[in-house]
């Protein structure tokens, strides 16, 4: 596998919860700071958490205290719990580096919170 490869997405309920997970290459994974990054319609993409190689997180103002970045080192993998999801929370969730390396952009999951 090269790249990242995310999954998890789906249609919620305001208040829910969703687990989003990125899955990357090996090379990847330990090399760099990982992120998750959302494009809402209309808006530009944005940072919403980070989690650099020794475990440390940092959050956009916006989803702090209501999401949580994770990652398993045996796995390759980083996760994204959201919980007391809002419909503003609407949006394509991309995982990549930070900063972000325009070839490994993907598809994205599709988040959507309803009303």
């Amino acid at each position: 596998q090269v790249g990242l490869v995310e999954s998890g997405g789906g249609l919620v309920q305001a208040g829910g919860s969703l687990r989003l997970s990125c899955v990357a290459s090996r090379s990847i994974f330990i090399t760099n700071t990982i992120a998750w990054y959302r494009r809402a319609p209309g808006k530009e993409r944005e940072l919403v958490a980070s989690i650099m190689r020794d475990g440390r997180t940092s959050y956009g103002d916006s989803v702090r205290d209501r999401f949580t970045i994770s990652k398993d080192n045996s796995k390759n993998t980083v996760y994204l719990q959201m919980d007391r999801l809002k419909p503003e929370d609407t949006a394509v969730y991309d995982c990549n580096t930070n900063p972000p390396t325009r070839p490994w952009w993907g598809q994205g999951t599709q988040v959507t919170v309803s009303s």
